[in-house]
């Protein structure tokens, strides 16, 4: 069997296991091999709906936050959480790992790598991901400021400080309040957003999950 490319810390404790990779090749021969299997993505709707593994369920991280315990109560043993680059997946890791799931895996690349690795993903409307809006609203507040500072008033460079502080917090933080919000504007709003009944309850429970029981999404 192949193994996934892990890296793992003695001194971890139970609740927030070390970071486990799993790389997109072993991914694509687990889809073959286990009928246990779960891939939760836990990026928005939008950028579901914009490019997806074909067989993965929307979880975005926000809902995952909010029904930590139940959405770890349906989960088996084979779990593998994917997002645009890792970041939000090993969020989520390390929520269901406080709620008991300590062996999910985290997909090395996000979904575009799996995607370049040739597996199988579905595609639909174009969207810039929110990993890169954020780059973008930070780095043109950044400029903001120091445009502002220059020929408008001093104090306006203190949006630069401010901009700076968040991005340091949110690196320290492993969390990102301005992701957060630019999530919610109109734009990456999909034409249904999943809910509690939608995203969670459509998982299979543990002791059901088999080929039959898992739908792909399309």
């Amino acid at each position: 069997m192949t193994r996934p490319s892990a890296s793992a810390s003695p001194s971890a404790s139970p609740a927030a296991p070390s970071v486990t990779a799993l790389d997109p090749q072993t991914l694509q021969s687990w889809f073959q091999e286990h009928k246990d299997l779960v891939v939760i993505d836990v990026r928005s709707a939008a950028e579901f709906e914009s490019l997806h593994i074909r067989g993965s369920y929307n979880v975005p991280l926000p809902l995952l936050s909010e029904h930590t315990d139940e959405l770890a109560a349906r989960l088996g043993s084979r779990v593998v959480l994917v997002c645009q680059s890792g970041a939000r997946a090993e969020q989520a890791r390390q929520r269901l790992g406080g709620a008991g799931i300590g062996t999910a895996y985290v997909l090395t690349g996000g979904v575009p790598g799996f995607a370049a690795a040739g597996g199988d993903v579905v595609r639909g409307k174009a969207r810039w991901d929110l990993e890169r809006q954020v780059r973008l609203a930070a780095g043109s507040l950044v400029v903001l400021g120091l445009a502002g500072g220059k020929f408008v008033s001093p104090k306006i460079r203190l949006l630069a400080g401010a901009i700076g502080t968040g991005l340091t917090f949110s690196a320290a933080t492993n969390t990102c309040a301005m992701g957060q919000a630019i999530s919610a504007m109109p734009w990456n709003r999909a034409a249904k957003e999943p809910t509690r009944e939608s995203a969670i309850l459509q998982l299979p429970a543990a002791v059901e999950q088999t080929d039959q029981g898992r739908t792909q999404a399309a």
